[in-house]
């Protein structure tokens, strides 16, 4: 990702790899809004078109850098019965503002309008990586718009091996580095102070959380994740699922597995009790008649 924002920016491109060489509008394509909360930015990401109004609509807030893009084939695999958004936060990709938005509450307030549902239609908020405590706080500002909320390889203030290498070496090169690396770096070593808002709203939100983290994630701990949903008073038990073998990146490896995290989060709507009128032997025993013999 870090040598994509490089080539992206040498080339003057707001994408790293546009979407638009691999998959045909009707399928993947990009769209845009304007922002919430008043500060006008237009926000980019890309969404699955459907003919019709799906179920289920699944809105992704990506993390820090956050390039929308990189989910593209999972929106390709997306069965026609669901739809999907994935956004470029503010400070990202063709999203404006070109600054970073550090504080994860204004970015909340910006995103969302990506909330909004066609009638009848629920929806499955993802908060991936940085992303994951910006959803949380979106789901308890907009009660009633959000049926599931989802924190996928949360990121929670504390780097791991790797990140932490990553980000000692960005600030050092913070002057050189292309915007979108350099407002990742400043985003991430400044949301520790933050996340008691995150947590805040965690412990109002009325819906039902998940908590989906690879065993491998060298980047989030996934036991920094378990330890939230322990320690976190919700007014639903938080669901923690570890993916086995799993990095910080579910979105880079094969959809299907993704997918099938992802759909685990939707509730399965219960079948239909249905009335059956009780046999009238049962209710009138010995009172009715027999049956005449056959002509």
């Amino acid at each position: 990702m870090g040598w994509a924002a490089i080539e992206a920016a040498a080339k003057g491109r707001t994408e790293h790899a546009p979407t638009s060489a691999d998959y045909p509008e009707h399928v993947v394509r990009r769209t845009s809004f304007v922002a919430g909360g008043g500060h006008g930015w237009r926000i980019s990401a890309i969404e699955t078109p459907r003919d019709h109004v799906a179920p289920w609509k699944i809105v992704v807030i990506t993390g820090a850098p956050s390039w929308a893009e990189y989910w593209s084939e999972t929106l390709a695999d997306l069965p026609q019965d669901r739809e999907m958004i994935v956004v470029d936060r503010p400070g990202y990709a063709a999203s404006e503002p070109l600054h970073p938005v550090t504080d994860i509450r204004v970015q909340a307030e910006a995103l969302a309008p990506v909330l909004r549902a066609a009638r009848g239609q629920k929806v499955l908020l993802v908060g991936q990586s940085y992303g994951a405590a910006i959803a949380s706080i979106m789901a308890d500002q907009n009660p009633g718009r959000v049926a599931g909320l989802v924190l996928l390889s949360g990121f929670f203030g504390e780097a791991g091996p790797t990140a932490r290498w990553l980000l000692d070496l960005g600030g050092k090169a913070l002057k050189m580095i292309p915007r979108d690396l350099r407002n990742a770096v400043i985003e991430v070593t400044g949301q520790k102070p933050q996340l008691r808002h995150a947590k805040r709203a965690l412990s109002r939100v009325n819906v039902p959380i998940h908590i989906v983290h690879g065993d491998q994630d060298d980047f989030a701990p996934v036991e920094v994740a378990e330890k939230l949903a322990a320690e976190t008073v919700t007014r639903r038990p938080i669901r923690v699922v570890r993916t086995e073998g799993a990095n910080h990146f579910l979105n880079d490896g094969p959809s299907e597995i993704l997918l099938a995290a992802i759909e685990a989060c939707i509730p399965t709507r219960p079948s239909l009790w249905t009335f059956r009128w009780p046999k009238l032997p049962a209710l009138f025993p010995g009172k009715l008649p027999k049956a005449s013999a056959a002509i």
